[in-house]
């Protein structure tokens, strides 16, 4: 059976109006999950972040911007060494965010994507296919950012901007959690939501990635 949260309404998990859980709810079809997910949460390092991320949680509540969420969280946790992957993009921004966590107290391993300044003809990318055609543009390299941070033993890796796609491959090789301080979006100034609340402006122009039936 397929999960369909984002289209429940009734969301009795959060509520805990158990007697209301709809049809398609995973709670009544996968059971099993649930028993499966807490075992996992019992594993030291995993119930770690479960638990402090549940404190963050609470003690932040609408009073911590999510910088001071990650540098909270990684003292309770007891991490002392951070991870920063960033985009070229926010290199002046990474900058900002290395000193912030290094005054908090944390010892800050940062590398950039363009790391490698491999040439994007590496995946085969045409010259018309480059974001600026006719000049050197290193690909993003995301695995060797990841490899990087592992080597250096980070304990948590914060991720700054890395495009879509380029993060997914970061995370999946990523040895050390990871969390996400911002995301990119060059057209909302990087509040990708943004096309959500300005649906009036935005709805026409999304509706454009309809598939026909």
């Amino acid at each position: 059976m397929m999960s369909r949260c984002a289209e429940c309404g009734i969301y009795a998990c959060y509520t805990g109006q158990m007697g209301k859980i709809p049809e398609h709810c995973p709670m009544k079809s996968e059971s099993s999950v649930y028993e499966e997910a807490r075992k996992e949460y019992q594993e030291p390092g995993v119930f770690n972040l479960a638990l402090n991320s549940a404190l963050t949680e609470s003690a932040g509540y609408r009073r911590w911007t999510r910088l001071e969420e990650i540098i909270q969280f990684s003292r309770m946790a007891g991490f002392t060494r951070l991870g920063l992957a960033f985009c070229a993009g926010l290199r002046k921004e990474a900058a900002e965010v290395a000193k912030i966590f290094k005054q908090a107290g944390f010892v800050v391993e940062s590398v950039m994507c363009k790391t490698g300044s491999t040439p994007k003809e590496f995946l085969g990318i045409r010259d018309e296919q480059k974001v600026r055609p006719g000049q050197f543009e290193p690909m993003c390299n995301p695995i060797a950012q990841a490899y990087i941070l592992n080597r250096a033993g980070t304990e948590l890796n914060v991720l700054l901007g890395l495009c879509v796609g380029h993060d997914s491959l970061f995370i999946k090789y990523s040895a050390a959690p990871v969390t996400v301080l911002a995301v990119k979006d060059r057209v909302l100034a990087h509040n990708p939501l943004g096309a959500v609340y300005a649906a009036h402006y935005y709805t026409p122009k999304l509706a454009a990635y309809k598939k026909s039936d």
